[in-house]
């Protein structure tokens, strides 16, 4: 097992939940219906700010000292600008559920894992963003998540890096899989409920 094999496994695994939260519906669920630029501007400032709340409080209480520290500082001031650079005044909204389970992860495979399945699903959202503003007419916008979406993938490999480095051991990949898998999870049943709870079945993904 290695860090491209596993997020590979991921993507085929969860290929339903991937093909719906890569869909226009997952806007309308992270906008809770809003299609509009500032909610949708809104919704990645929110996913970014709660990531690095996330990252900075395992800085603070490393698993195994300063193995990850240096990603994982990096990863929050990227989350952070990334805040910055989509919204005029970035302000943290009510935490997507992925972050809750990612969040309770203590061991550096498995918070590595998480942060895996993490970074796979807010690129399906980045790229739907993207096809928003297209959409929208909007040209710069477009390039602007486009350009987040470059940073997304440049992140998602380090933290693919990170995981080769870190995983000695067959248990270790367990544990980075499991993560991934419940962050994935929590991700699509949000976008379950949420479409649900404004009476729209979530089954068709266009």
């Amino acid at each position: 097992m290695n860090g491209t094999d596993l997020a590979a496994a991921l993507r085929d695994d969860h290929e339903t939940a991937f093909s719906r939260l890569g869909s226009s519906k997952s806007m309308y669920a992270l906008t809770d219906g809003e299609m509009e630029s500032e909610g949708v501007r809104a919704a990645a400032a929110t996913d970014a700010l709660a990531l690095a709340a996330v990252l900075d409080d395992w800085v603070e209480a490393p698993d195994d000292g300063d193995a990850t520290d240096a990603l994982f500082g990096d990863l929050a001031e990227a989350a952070r600008e990334h805040a910055a650079d989509v919204a005029d005044d970035p302000t943290r909204g009510e935490d997507p559920q992925q972050y809750d389970a990612l969040a309770g992860f203590e061991s550096a495979p498995a918070r590595l894992g998480g942060l895996l399945g993490r970074y796979l699903v807010t690129l399906e959202y980045a790229g739907q963003m993207v096809g928003f503003f297209v959409g929208d007419a909007d040209p710069m916008a477009a390039d602007d998540f486009r350009g987040l979406r470059s940073d997304l993938e440049a992140e998602r490999d380090r933290v693919v890096d990170a995981l080769e480095a870190v995983c000695e051991s067959d248990d270790d990949w367990t544990a980075a899989r499991e993560a991934a898998d419940a962050v994935i999870e929590a991700a699509y049943d949000e976008y379950v409920a949420t479409l649900e709870s404004m009476g729209i079945k979530p089954k068709n993904v266009c």
